[in-house]
């Protein structure tokens, strides 16, 4: 399986100088129970939210990728990019692997902060 397949519903584009790790579509959607959990703090599973919880992914899971990787999420997408394309790779499928451990996910989101 290549990690295109392995990621969804997150995707990466490739440009000649950066990638980039996205997630529109699926927003509101993919894993949303987990951001209801929280819809009292605010958070309502939007590109802003999807940050929230990448930044701390980063922080405390990938410390060695912070300087690597950039983030500019909008309201309707999250996205997330580099111009070294393996750390954004590695980002991706460590940050995959988290959304789908609901237990870990919801550990890492219990420190997330609306941005």
């Amino acid at each position: 399986m290549n990690i295109k397949e392995s990621i969804k519903p997150f995707r990466i584009n490739y440009g000649e100088e950066s990638a980039s790790l996205l997630m529109a579509q699926e927003l509101g959607s993919y894993k949303q129970h987990i951001f209801d959990e929280r819809a009292k703090d605010g958070f309502r599973g939007c590109g802003y939210d999807w940050q929230s919880l990448a930044y701390v992914y980063l922080y405390e899971k990938c410390p060695q990728l912070k300087e690597k990787i950039k983030m500019d999420s909008e309201a309707d997408m999250f996205c997330v990019y580099s111009k070294d394309k393996k750390a954004l790779e590695d980002f991706a499928i460590g940050f995959h692997a988290l959304c789908e451990n609901e237990t870990e996910m919801r550990d890492l989101f219990s420190r997330a902060e609306l941005d």
